[in-house]
């Protein structure tokens, strides 16, 4: 189980809702976007942790949006939590950035190409802050064993694994859900992230995505079971500066948190 200011996530507990935009491209929008999570979560009953990328660094191509500047961006992110009383998560990616991500964000996020950087792992987890740690698309899960070793060699055991699926080919992924029963069993909780699963990776000069199936991956992930839900959501998703294919549109989310809260809570209703 995995705590991160009074919510827990795993233990067969309801799941937690991880969701915002992709990357902070403004104060107004990041601000609004929280505020509106926040209050459909409320409504619902659902632990909610806000994302959003500080930056980012692994882009397709060379003149792709990366970020407004980390100390701007780190602010807005600084300035969620305090108004809405939320915890935060955000990507890091390099052992230098650890430091300066952890004075805001109560998770850091691994992100999935970087999940064997021995060095970015370390710091992470000699951070103090929760490690949520995405597998990579080249990775089997029984390989994220590995993974943990590294993070919990810090003596930090506030540990999560995401699935976000496996490389399939050419500029396609496809997810094995055998995956989240298999990391379950290493003993942290597993999250589904069902937004970067149907993206169709660089794709021309960006990556595309399919977005159509964001929803039918997150009912199937509730019913094997998960400890939470990762979604990149934006309230126009055509036009966000990043991943603008593969992002669920704001006014759809509570449609699909009513449904996966009704299967989560079936499959935990199950001894």
């Amino acid at each position: 189980m995995a705590e991160i200011n009074g919510i827990k996530i795993g233990g067969g507990l309801p799941f937690v809702l991880i969701a915002g935009p992709c990357v902070v491209e403004n104060k107004e929008m990041i601000m609004q976007t929280a505020e509106i999570i926040k209050k459909i979560t409320s409504e619902l009953n659902i632990p909610f942790i806000f994302k959003s990328s500080y930056k980012k660094a692994n882009r397709t191509n060379l003149n792709s949006f990366t970020g407004i500047g980390d100390e701007k961006a780190l602010t807005i992110l600084k300035a969620v939590k305090e108004k809405f009383d939320l915890s935060v998560l955000t990507d890091v990616h390099s052992k230098e950035e650890v430091n300066q991500a952890a004075e805001v964000a109560d998770i850091l996020q691994i992100p999935a190409f970087l999940c064997r950087q021995t060095d970015l792992l370390i710091a992470a987890g000699e951070s103090g802050r929760v490690v949520n740690v995405k597998k990579g698309q080249f990775l089997a899960p029984e390989d994220m064993k590995h993974v943990i070793e590294k993070v919990e060699s810090t003596g930090n055991k506030n540990i999560m694994l995401t699935e976000r699926g496996t490389t399939f080919g050419y500029h396609n992924l496809v997810v094995d859900m055998r995956s989240l029963v298999i990391m379950r069993q290493f003993g942290y909780p597993v999250v589904m992230d069902a937004t970067h699963s149907v993206q169709l990776p660089s794709k021309d000069s960006t990556s595309g995505g399919e977005p159509i199936f964001i929803k039918p991956l997150a009912r199937a992930a509730a019913a094997v079971g998960i400890d939470a839900l990762f979604l990149e959501v934006h309230p126009d998703p055509k036009n966000a500066l990043s991943d603008a294919a593969s992002q669920l549109p704001l006014d759809k989310l509570e449609e699909l948190l009513i449904e996966v809260k009704q299967i989560d809570e079936k499959v935990k209703s199950f001894k």
